[in-house]
């Protein structure tokens, strides 16, 4: 229940930025640096076809250009226009509000059991059950 009213109210800060959800993971991509399609699929996880269609709504938007790269310029580099990346950084804000929605009835202690109780959650769905790094599981802890 938690995920799905989760889910709903991305859904409407997404919304409100003219976004529909799983576009905002191609929008954070893509903030760093330009890249092809191919590479932004496996970054996703998803299928070309699928990033086709994220990055052409998106391009209808003005938030990312598709610029023909490398020798034989059958590659297509992706990046972010400017308005693309002012939505991105709204992105990174809409995500904090989320958080301390979801986390505003807890108390410190609740919280820090939460994060644990997450990343055993993450490393079980993980294939290789190593995708959290140690490092930051010390870090958290010590939070």
């Amino acid at each position: 229940m938690t995920a799905r009213l989760h889910r709903a109210r991305m859904g409407e800060r997404l919304n409100a930025l003219g976004l529909f959800p799983g576009q905002e993971q191609a929008l954070k991509s893509l903030q760093t640096a330009p890249m092809t399609m191919g590479e932004l699929a496996s970054l996703l996880r998803v299928k070309p076809p699928t990033v086709s269609k994220t990055i052409g709504r998106l391009s209808l938007q003005g938030l990312v250009t598709r610029e023909g790269g490398g020798r034989d310029g059958r590659l297509v580099q992706v990046a972010l226009t400017e308005n693309g990346q002012k939505t991105a950084v709204a992105l990174d804000a809409v995500w904090n509000q989320v958080e301390e929605e979801l986390l505003e009835k807890l108390d410190a202690k609740e919280r820090k059991q939460l994060r644990k109780l997450l990343r055993k959650a993450a490393k079980g769905l993980s294939k290789a059950g190593a995708d959290v790094d140690e490092a930051e599981d010390e870090a958290e802890d010590a939070a």
